[in-house]
């Protein structure tokens, strides 16, 4: 029981002595602030220094409420030491002292910690010391998004029009938005540019910015590109990030039209199909374009006029005219266009010529046209001429025939015409082939036919020497005329064309040769030692038989009587080495008569008379059988 009664007395020893001492010095040192993103632990450390060591120490920590009043959060004596209840931050600090340094711990961050914090030491002194930190807070903004406005935009507005706006969410501190035309930062201009911002807190203590563009537009920003830069800050740097890019409907009028043939590309003929284009520099949503002939005034409202199967009188000036709704000004533009064409081949004289023989044939062929042309006489798909003018010195009959003049025009592809010229050449006829003509036949029936050229087209006649008149068919030709005679003949007999007309007159005579049939005979002869082939007697029936087959048929029984002397020859051979009848040595025939059919050849050694007979069949013959 002595022990408690002593407590006392030595608390005031120990103050006695403290009173006897000089008061004790107390320091702290801080940062200015401790930055940390929002989420992440944050520690603020608190340096002091002491005369009477942490066995007399007490720490507390405290933060500043935004009307300057203070709160304290975490307190820790010698003998005791806790965080306070029911604040902002109960269950989420915690307090490590080491040595002369107190680190209060912050987890799980949030925006609403970006305050200020106070470390405050005290002894057990009246002396104390306290350091302040602010703790800064940092969160990064969703990607920012931009919107375009979906209308056109005149330049002729007097106020400036809104050109687009731009969005950035959850950021802490405030993001910044900064717009750009062009990589060129816009900033606020009297009735050129206004940039206006607005800020929304949000629930969660971060910030969301808009901003909007509203400026005057020029025609040079049918083509510009906008966009927004966000700057948004976070512990110790400051990032950027940027927006797509946007592009406006910029409405303006036109300074020049322009009218044009879209096609056919190049030289444009009669018959083809025209379009026309046409354009204007500006771009006017309330406006009217007229393309106008300015020849036939035909004309529609519309940037293409199309004309089917054009002539030359589609060629010429067209007008394009722009005109604005709003104030109606007009601009107009213009094009010359110019329709080629050629027309139909002339020639002279029309139709057909008829000359006399051995005069000059003159003809020419001519076709209006608004290009160069070329012009070519044809005669049987032959060129026989190049230029206007178709000349012959001296006509035949040779000359007579159609000619065809073809005009093209060199630098168009397909663009020519054509006409014809019938050329008839007058004189005595003339009978194709010569004129005495040889006719031999077996029938009893002739064919005969006579064709005469010559202009006016002969008449033919038939005759034969006997004075009678043949009836016959005759046709025109295409330079004359052609007869076809058919009689019975029972002798030799002459027949006569006669061709004439106003000219003259031309006569062929055709011999007629009856060839009267024969029976033919033939006889052949056979002998042992020789082959004859007998005359073959036949009736002369007509030229197409050959007298080379005689010596074919000869030339085969040759060939036969040589194999059959080889055939004999062998067998021979055969017989003398017993290879054959089982017989050796020699033997002796006698010759034997042939049969009708087969042909003896007679075979002698050199030693002996004896022989061997064999017949075309190549079979032996016994002695008594000769």
């Amino acid at each position: 029981m002595a022990l408690p009664d002593t407590a006392p007395l030595l608390v005031g020893l120990l103050l006695l002595c403290h009173a006897f001492r000089a008061w004790a010095l107390v320091e702290v040192n801080m940062e200015d602030k401790v930055e940390v993103m929002a989420g992440e632990t944050a520690q603020i450390t608190c340096m002091f220094t002491t005369d009477e060591g942490l066995g007399g120490t007490t720490i507390q920590w405290l933060y500043v409420l935004p009307n300057k009043e203070r709160k304290i959060i975490y307190n820790k004596e010698p003998m005791h030491e806790a965080a306070e209840q029911n604040t902002p931050f109960t269950g989420r600090i915690s307090l490590n002292v080491t040595g002369t340094a107190a680190v209060l711990v912050i987890r799980d961050v949030g925006v609403m910690d970006n305050l200020e914090f106070i470390c405050v030491i005290k002894t057990l002194t009246p002396e104390e010391a306290e350091g302040r930190t602010q703790l800064q807070v940092f969160k990064s903004p969703t990607f920012p998004t931009i919107e375009a406005v979906e209308t056109g935009i005149s330049v002729n507005e007097e106020e400036p029009s809104k050109i687009g706006s731009c969005r950035v969410k959850n950021g802490y501190p405030k993001p910044n938005i900064t717009w750009y035309r062009n990589n060129m930062p816009l900033r606020n201009t009297p009735h050129e540019v206004d940039v206006k911002s607005s800020i929304t807190t949000e629930w969660s203590g971060l910030f969301s910015v808009q901003s909007e563009l509203t400026m005057k537009v020029k025609k040079e920003d049918k083509d510009a590109e906008f966009y927004c830069e966000v700057v948004y800050f976070v512990p110790g740097a400051t990032k950027m990030t940027e927006t797509q890019r946007i592009s406006i409907t910029v409405y303006y009028p036109p300074t020049e039209v322009n009218i044009w043939v879209e096609s056919p590309k190049g030289i444009i003929k009669e018959g083809d199909t025209l379009e026309l284009r046409c354009e204007n520099n500006g771009n006017y949503p309330s406006s009217i374009t007229t393309i106008k002939h300015q020849n036939s005034g035909y004309s529609v409202e519309n940037n293409k006029m199309v004309r089917t199967n054009v002539t030359r009188l589609d060629g010429g000036v067209y007008n394009c005219t722009f005109m604005e709704t709003d104030n109606f000004e007009e601009i107009l533009g213009s094009t010359k266009v110019s329709v080629n064409y050629l027309e139909s081949a002339v020639i002279t004289p029309k139709n057909s010529i008829t000359v006399m023989e051995g005069e000059e044939l003159k003809a020419s062929c001519n076709a209006l046209s608004s290009l160069q042309t070329s012009t070519a006489w044809f005669k049987n798909e032959k060129l026989v001429s190049k230029g206007n003018s178709l000349s012959v010195k001296s006509a035949t009959f040779e000359t007579a025939g159609m000619y065809k003049c073809v005009v093209t025009v060199p630098e168009m592809e397909g663009m020519k015409t054509s006409g014809t010229l019938q050329v008839n050449v007058k004189g005595s006829p003339q009978i194709f082939g010569p004129d005495v003509q040889e006719v031999e036949t077996y029938e009893t029936t002739v064919n005969l036919n006579c064709s005469a050229r010559g202009f006016p087209a002969p008449t033919i006649m038939w005759s034969t020497s006997d004075g009678k008149n043949l009836n016959a068919l005759q046709t025109e030709t295409e330079d004359g005329a052609q007869s076809e005679v058919t009689f019975k003949i029972t002798s030799n007999v002459k027949v006569f064309c006669n061709a004439s007309n106003d000219f003259g007159s031309k006569v062929v005579e055709f011999n007629i040769k009856a060839i009267v049939h024969t029976t033919p005979t033939t006889t052949t002869t056979t002998s042992t030692n020789t082959i004859t082939d007998d005359t073959v007697q036949t009736p002369t029936k007509s030229p197409n038989i050959k007298k080379e087959s005689k010596g074919f048929v000869i030339a085969i029984i040759i060939i036969a009587i040589l194999l059959l002397a080889i055939l004999g020859s062998v067998l021979y051979f055969l017989y003398k080495k017993g290879r054959i009848c089982g017989r050796s040595g020699k033997q002796d025939f006698s010759k034997r008569k042939s049969s009708k059919d087969n042909i003896v050849v007679e075979m002698k050694s050199d030693n002996t008379e004896e022989a061997i007979l064999l017949g075309v069949n190549g079979e032996k013959q016994q002695p008594n059988d000769q």
